[in-house]
């Protein structure tokens, strides 16, 4: 049967997919009856070779530009739009697989490209005593990774997909799983799903690709602007298409709490560090200038952006604490079921489809055997001698921090769709490498097994917020948990197999003075740059004691946020995002309040009809812009593209016209949105 073909099953998402259920109510998902095809041949093998392909593309542009590809909603239009080419059409638990199991190409690479670069750039630093990754290195660093990120969020399943059902406004998800349904159907929603993202792809291609307006907003050359940086305050707003569409899924109520966090960072932190940087002669690491002479985005980076993260790990910590009674029943209630076994006559329930996931002891055994694979691969694996007892502590550190911090990348991903994991990964590095000098290893191979621990780290945060998605959108369709669980694992090998692949063929890439590429102008790796800084903060002669005050600052300001019952987990990633992404995300937000806003003798079908418009339009957006943020990356990456195009200078509507006419393209963006949005009707 060909779930697909069938008008009548296909109605999009249930009216209660996204909103709080009443007590009583239960959510059953768009495809609730067994029998649909799911996991077959075609769709695993799609999965793998689109894994496979954006494995490649996203690692070598995470080297290039410091950012991945955000693969999810491109990967589900690919099985939309594919499976019309078969001889059957795709059912929609097909094209689910076929995401799922393609989108292990983005959490793979974040945690690897924007850590292991740096140890092939300290290997090739003369003096370093680093020693040079090989491939299985960094195949095995991402493997274990994803499977802990994975294993470690499986026991949250049930508390993020069922228990807070409608809580949190899953924006990725929302527009994934939009483009899954309505590319399942004929009508209005799909003509104006495709309008959309058509709009956001033709806006984003205008700012970043053919460079018709200015895409980062600065209000230089209005007086306001002017004045704020008078006095040493920047307002930045990134003119996108897809952020807005993001702003607008998550709602005013997170993106104005986001928004408060960088306002806190831009208008107060930065200007007290720099009026307290004119009298401080020195440069002050990690900064590598005088604070006087940097600007308001400088002082930022260097400084402001550690007590976000500061904030953000106080804020994960006291999440994970304020729900350990929970997990601490629901792993005695487990134990106690299953060491007193089924009474005699008892008929053993089997849960519902949508439901089948793998059983609690299974998810230890899996934890176990990773943490074994951890502490052998640290202990005989990286070619160090005697490594057995720091790699114990090394091992117990990957196990907590990817406990604890699990639970706040899926939170991050379920309210904003951003995961603070280089954040995190910093804060990994710097408590690994304390204590790696405390047990006297240091040197290379210190830093060289800090790194790998930070390797592991990332990628399973990574892989946390990412199956988070995942689960989601088919829990909202309809998936059975237990395969996409499966096919996970698989779907991480073989993105662990590729990004290595990709990751030692760039390494290994000579240029013509005999350098090697990756750590100059043609691969920089700005994130592995940053971790590379920190590396050498901790076990060189560098000295940054102003770092641990600034990590300190954010941990005291998130239990202030805690006292005073405010968002702590949201307001501090606000600080630690820079302003320019944060911005739009509130215009966004306020869109969709004034799209929901009551008006008087509206019906109640009609408010539905325009809240599921504007998300529509909103989904539309994001995957519009999000495919032109892979053309506009790939366009990057190879400047000398641009020499056969005119319109792709990079000097194109600069200055105060590029700002003028991407003020006036904003509006009518917005106008677009809320308009369009307000004039939806409701059914009869």
């Amino acid at each position: 049967m060909s779930h697909g073909s069938d008008p009548q099953v296909i109605k999009g998402l249930p009216e209660n997919a996204r909103r709080p259920l009443e007590p009583g109510e239960h959510y059953i998902p768009l495809v609730p009856q067994d029998g649909v095809p799911e996991t077959t041949p075609r769709a695993i093998i799609l999965g793998l070779i689109f894994c496979a392909i954006f494995s490649m593309a996203a690692a070598y542009l995470a080297l290039k530009l410091g950012q991945g590809i955000e693969a999810a909603i491109p990967i589900a239009i690919l099985a939309v739009g594919l499976s019309r080419f078969f001889p059957r059409k795709n059912t929609i638990l097909e094209n689910v697989i076929i995401q799922s199991i393609g989108a292990n190409s983005s959490h793979v690479v974040s945690g690897a490209a924007f850590t292991i670069p740096a140890l092939y750039v300290l290997a090739n630093t003369p003096g370093s005593g680093v020693p040079n990754p090989t491939l299985w290195q960094v195949c095995l660093v991402s493997f274990l990774g994803g499977c802990i990120g994975i294993l470690f969020l499986l026991p949250l399943r049930h508390h993020f997909m069922v228990e807070n059902h409608g809580i949190f406004p899953w924006p990725e998800a929302t527009a994934t799983a939009e483009i899954l349904v309505t590319g399942e159907k004929a009508g209005n929603q799909a003509t104006e799903l495709a309008v959309a993202a058509g709009i956001g792809a033709l806006y984003d291609s205008l700012t970043s690709i053919f460079r018709a307006m200015g895409e980062n907003l600065t209000l230089k050359s209005v007086w306001i602007g002017t004045a704020l940086r008078e006095k040493f305050l920047a307002f930045n707003f990134l003119n996108s298409a897809a952020t807005l569409g993001i702003g607008y899924i998550i709602g005013l109520r997170y993106s104005a709490v986001m928004a408060a966090g960088s306002i806190f960072s831009m208008f107060v932190l930065v200007p007290l560090f720099h009026a307290i940087g004119q009298h401080v002669p020195v440069i002050i690491a990690p900064g590598t200038r005088l604070i006087a002479d940097m600007s308001p985005e400088q002082v930022f980076f260097s400084y402001i952006r550690i007590i976000g993260v500061g904030a953000i790990a106080g804020a994960g910590v006291m999440g994970v604490m304020a729900s350990m009674p929970n997990m601490i029943r629901s792993i005695i209630s487990n134990m106690k079921a299953l060491l007193a076994g089924e009474p005699e006559g008892t008929v053993a329930v089997v849960p519902v489809r949508t439901d089948r996931t793998l059983s609690g002891s299974m998810i230890a055994v899996g934890l176990v055997a990773c943490a074994v694979g951890i502490l052998l691969f640290l202990s005989f694996g990286l070619g160090i001698r005697n490594a057995l007892a720091p790699s114990l502590v090394a091992t117990a550190v990957v196990m907590l921090i990817a406990f604890f911090f699990a639970p706040v990348a899926a939170r991050a991903i379920a309210t904003i769709g951003t995961n603070p994991i280089s954040g995190m990964t910093m804060l990994t590095l710097v408590i690994t490498g304390g204590l790696m000098l405390k047990m006297n290893f240091s040197g290379g191979y210190g830093m060289f097994l800090t790194m790998m621990v930070g390797g592991i780290v990332c990628t399973a945060l990574a892989a946390s917020g990412a199956f988070s998605t995942d689960l989601k959108i088919g829990h909202w369709i309809g998936a059975t948990p237990a395969r996409q669980i499966a096919w996970k694992f698989v779907g991480t090998f073989v993105a662990a197999l590729f990004t290595g692949l990709a990751m030692w063929l760039l390494a290994n890439q000579k240029l013509p003075d005999g350098a090697y590429a990756i750590g100059t102008n043609v691969l920089p790796a700005p994130q592995a740059s940053a971790m590379k800084a920190i590396l050498e903060g901790i076990f060189g002669t560098v000295s940054m004691p102003l770092r641990w005050y600034a990590f300190g600052l954010g941990i005291m300001l998130s239990l202030v946020l805690r006292m005073v019952e405010l968002p702590a987990l949201g307001f501090a990633l606000g600080m630690y995002l820079p302003i320019e992404l944060n911005t739009p995300l509130f215009l966004g937000g306020l869109l969709a309040h004034w799209v929901n806003r009551p008006k008087a003798g509206t019906s109640e079908a009609d408010a539905k009809a325009r809240e599921n418009r504007g998300v529509l339009i909103a989904s539309g957006l994001m995957a519009g812009g999000a495919i032109m943020g892979v053309v506009a990356s790939a366009i990057k990456a190879k400047d000398t593209w641009r020499e056969g195009f005119p319109l792709l200078s990079a000097h194109q509507a600069e200055g105060a016209l590029g700002e003028w006419i991407g003020l006036a393209a904003l509006v009518a963006l917005c106008l677009y949105v809320v308009v369009y949005s307000r004039q939806a009707k409701g059914e009869a």
